[in-house]
């Protein structure tokens, strides 16, 4: 384990009926600015409770921070605040307000361009901000990040800050959000943990266990709020899950990785992609580019999360990779940049600007721009042949099963003759059983092909 600092000074007050405790969290005496997206607040019953817990107070609303907060909003709202003097921030939304309500705290303090204090990428002359949740996904309702666009130079940057004092967590708001935005929300939670996760063995076996912890838990809970996103029990698990994910206590002594989220960033900046989604894109190209790097922890990941553990570790590591792509297609998102209408410009632009900054992201700093070229080149959905495919090793089709048991018993007569296989589509078929078509496809390298016929042939005869 490395050496650490860790503080982490956000009070959270989790449950229903939280937002009432707004006046015990924000001192009496405080002039308050409350900035908000763009007006669902006022349809599921928030703003309502949030007027009412302000009641008597002195404070201004602040509306209209975009997804992806834009600078040019942003200023607009530093200068109301400085015009009415405000000492206080309360953001009511998800992670963009969130965001975009902690530059603005910053924004505040400083008399120079607010966008300066982003591209130097941290402030600490801040007033203090509390927040209600909206929307689980980011993380910054526990931590001191967020991310700031400029929509006219398409530029997206990281920035730093200091932690809200307070947020409130009511699962019963998150029962009114759009498919799309749990999708992505999970997503964008998921990646959050790997990014800490998914870089060395050996470094810390509690950092590694309590990410595993979140990791499983979206997992089991995806398919369910899937079903039921009204479920109180879920959504709980879901908000915290994404709190968890990025307030600093996985991450604690270990070494980051952040390649993903910055590629991703460039995708919603020249796109404007939502955030979730650019990394159920990215993630599974950063998987295929670093999969001889990050081996052992994609073998440990694939055996822990996916129950990956029979098979040469080759064929190991390219099933946890499907089995990752396999989640974010079951959430409903795009897992190909083809699939979003992106094409091999946006790749070099985005090579271009990774090296035009001199920047390099990975847990070893080696993820440069032509790596991020490659990594981009992953996510296609036309991928160029392999070594392995020039030499016969192409993988093909041997027969579909809707069944995971009669699979994995065909799986096993062909190990015990020395054939590898694969099975493509188990955990789709698993969590969307309930769809007509959802099989899984037993595959074999195309050398094996005919001594595997035999084998179905004589095992699952009407296969043939």
């Amino acid at each position: 384990m490395n050496n650490f600092i860790f503080y982490n000074p956000t009070r959270l007050l989790f449950g229903e009926g939280m937002i009432a405790q707004l006046p015990v969290q924000i001192p009496a005496d405080k002039r308050i600015m409350v900035t908000f997206g763009g007006g669902s607040v006022k349809t599921n019953g928030v703003y309502e409770q949030v007027t009412k817990a302000l009641e008597g107070r002195d404070y201004t609303e602040f509306w209209g921070i975009e997804s992806n907060p834009d600078i040019s909003t942003l200023k607009k709202a530093i200068e109301q605040g400085k015009e009415k003097n405000i000492d206080f921030l309360l953001a009511v939304g998800g992670g963009s307000v969130i965001d975009g309500t902690k530059l603005i705290a910053a924004g505040i303090c400083y008399n120079g361009d607010a966008w300066d204090l982003v591209k130097k990428g941290s402030a600490q002359d801040t007033i203090p901000l509390g927040t209600v949740l909206t929307i689980p996904a980011t993380g910054s309702e526990m931590n001191n990040g967020a991310v700031i666009s400029c929509r006219e130079t398409h530029e997206k940057y990281p920035f730093f800050s200091q932690h809200p004092v307070f947020s409130i967590l009511d699962p019963t708001i998150t029962f009114s959000l759009p498919d799309f935005q749990i999708a992505c929300g999970l997503a964008d939670t998921f990646v959050h943990v790997m990014e800490q996760y998914m870089t060395k063995t050996n470094e810390s076996d509690l950092m590694d266990r309590w990410s595993e912890s979140i990791l499983r838990t979206l997992v089991q809970i995806a398919p369910q709020i899937k079903e039921n996103k009204q479920n109180y029990r879920l959504m709980s698990e879901f908000m915290m899950s994404a709190t968890m994910a990025l307030n600093g206590f996985i991450a604690m002594g270990v070494s980051e990785d952040w390649a993903t989220h910055m590629i991703g960033h460039e995708l919603t900046a020249l796109h404007g992609m939502t955030h979730g989604q650019t990394l159920a894109i990215v993630f599974p190209g950063t998987l295929r580019t670093l999969a001889d790097k990050k081996r052992d922890k994609i073998l440990q990941y694939g055996e822990r999360i996916w129950g990956v553990t029979s098979g040469v570790p080759s064929v190991r590591l390219a099933l946890t990779i499907e089995k990752t792509e396999e989640f974010f297609k079951s959430l409903g998102l795009k897992t190909r940049l083809d699939e979003a209408g992106i094409g091999d410009d946006t790749i070099e632009e985005i090579a271009r600007r990774f090296e035009e900054r001199g920047v390099a992201f990975g847990e070893d700093g080696d993820v440069t721009g032509e790596v991020a070229r490659r990594i981009l080149q992953n996510c296609k959905s036309i991928q160029p042949s392999t070594p392995a495919e020039e030499n016969g090793m192409k993988t093909v089709v041997l027969a579909s099963f809707k069944s995971d048991v009669r699979a994995h018993m065909l799986q096993d007569l062909l190990k015990n003759e020395g054939i590898e296989c694969m099975l493509q589509g188990e955990y789709t078929a698993q969590v969307m059983s309930y769809l007509s078509g959802m099989e899984i496809k037993v595959t074999v390298f195309e050398k094996d092909y005919a001594r595997a016929f035999e084998i179905l042939k004589a095992a699952f005869p009407e296969k043939v």
